[in-house]
């Protein structure tokens, strides 16, 4: 790649998380990883508030609709009324297979709505996915 691409996983569930990192390693994706355990978390990471780091850009966010404090529609409206963040982009790892929450998702602009179902069973192609994504986009 081109443009190192930093990942935001936003990820209350230490397993899931953990089987995130094992498959970007697996994938030999080496692109810095940081993990965010609920909307809150995010915003703070982003924002470089609250002692924490902002994030690199470019980057992208792996989010988790269902977390304590801030669920994952609750961050995805958070960033796209925020002036700095609201070209993030963002796909949804989930086990909600909900219509709700798809279509609330996908009005928010996220790039993918991926259900963690099916992620678990090919989660080495779903990351080789999100690099050739990276791969190909153009950024403004």
């Amino acid at each position: 790649m081109d443009r190192e691409l930093h990942i935001l996983l936003v990820e209350d569930d230490d397993g899931d998380a953990k089987t995130m990192e094992r498959a970007f390693r697996c994938a030999k994706i080496a692109n810095p990883l940081r993990r965010a355990i609920d909307g809150v978390h995010a915003l703070e990471i982003l924002r470089g508030e609250n002692g924490e780091a902002r994030l690199a850009k470019p980057y992208l966010l792996l989010v988790d609709l269902n977390m304590p404090r801030m669920n994952g529609i609750q961050l995805l409206e958070e960033l796209r009324r925020d002036p700095e963040l609201k070209h993030s982009i963002a796909f949804v790892l989930t086990t909600s297979k909900r219509e709700e929450d798809k279509l609330a998702a996908y009005d928010l602009n996220i790039a993918g709505y991926i259900l963690k179902q099916t992620a678990d069973e090919d989660i080495i192609n779903l990351v080789d996915l999100i690099g050739c994504y990276w791969r190909i986009v153009e950024m403004p």
